[in-house]
């Protein structure tokens, strides 16, 4: 008896942490596939209506989304993404360096470095 509700109660753990991790609620951080182009962009959810999640992103852009196309933002130190260096248009490989709410470092692939913001990366 003991050892089945302790399967039981790991199991109600396992199913309610699953749920959780994709459920987005309004003011969530999260990742948005941009336009379905599989590059996913920081931004807060600014509502949701039945299977539709409205993203405002870091960058300033908006759009709705099927909640397929939301994730629960997962960004962290060593996470390989794509920045836009400098602001001007081009976006290059590196690593996250350090990570303080929407302020980004970024190592470089190519050995630059740049302080940045969040909605100035995207990863895939």
């Amino acid at each position: 008896m003991f050892r089945t509700k302790s399967i039981l109660a790991a199991l109600l753990i396992v199913v309610v942490s699953g749920s959780a991790a994709s459920a987005q609620q309004k003011g969530d951080w999260v990742l948005g596939n941009y336009q379905g182009s599989g590059y996913w962009f920081a931004g807060v959810v600014d509502g949701v209506r039945g299977d539709k999640v409205t993203v405002q992103y870091d960058d300033g852009d908006r759009e709705t989304l099927n909640r397929g196309n939301v994730k629960p933002y997962s960004w962290k130190v060593g996470t390989r993404v794509q920045c836009n260096f400098n602001g001007l248009g081009d976006w290059y490989d590196g690593k996250i360096a350090a990570l303080s709410g929407a302020n980004i470092s970024i190592n470089y692939d190519d050995g630059d470095k740049e302080k940045t913001t969040t909605g100035m990366c995207r990863s895939q």
